[in-house]
């Protein structure tokens, strides 16, 4: 825990929940049924992401030896991740996506206004409440890259099969079977990326894999 608490980590932290905060708010402003006022929900967030970039600032080197922030990517990882980003937004906009959109609307952009909005939240917020947190804890926690990229993905699946239960509209086994390996296959890569170029490249990867809904947004402007 004396990680955790340096000041360096807390200032760190701070900054970054601080851009998190700010990346949620074009997705908070279109959100129309809020439960709260918008500058609750931020405060929340900003309070919230306080917690889990301390997590990622404070273990994530230690424990991997590997930085949060690499600023000089490797060219191969660079290239793998822009050919498996590609490939799995092809495959998502093909064959899963037409099935999933009438199932979970709110998941998808209406406009290209929605996914301006969506991009940086996905960035700064989603990522790091489901691999760069938990993945970072699990390290600290068990000191073994494998267990805590195993307990990750199955956070992530977990989340999504709450979703997933609280829909109205049934899923096939078929659909939840690829959604349920997809996710897991992905936290995994992602993982990997993360240990090999950071964080810059995750977001890399996930820019790549979001900007399939604008096959279907200029495709019907």
């Amino acid at each position: 825990m004396r990680h955790l608490f340096q000041p360096r980590v807390l200032n760190t932290a701070c900054l970054a929940a601080l851009v998190s905060a700010l990346a949620c708010y074009p997705r908070l402003s279109l959100w129309l049924n809020r439960p709260g006022p918008i500058w609750y929900l931020e405060a929340t967030i900003f309070v919230s992401c306080i917690m889990l970039w301390s997590f990622v600032f404070a273990w994530h080197t230690p424990y991997t030896n590997r930085p949060v922030i690499v600023f000089n990517l490797e060219s191969i990882s660079v290239i793998v991740a822009t050919l498996t980003g590609t490939i799995a937004a092809m495959a998502c906009h093909l064959w899963v996506d037409p099935s999933l959109r009438s199932k979970l609307p709110e998941e998808y952009p209406a406009d290209i206004t929605h996914w301006l909005a969506l991009m940086p939240f996905t960035l700064a917020f989603n990522q790091l409440i489901l691999v760069f947190a938990p993945f970072d804890w699990l390290m600290r926690l068990f000191k073994n890259r494998w267990v805590a990229a195993s307990l990750t993905a199955l956070f992530g699946a977990g989340v999504m099969l709450l979703k997933i239960h609280s829909l109205s509209i049934p899923v096939s086994p078929f659909l939840l079977a690829v959604l349920l390996i997809g996710r897991i296959a992905g936290a995994f890569l992602l993982i990997a990326f993360y240990l090999r170029g950071g964080v810059f490249l995750v977001w890399w990867w996930t820019f790549l894999f979001e900007s399939r809904h604008l096959f279907n947004l200029i495709g019907g402007s």
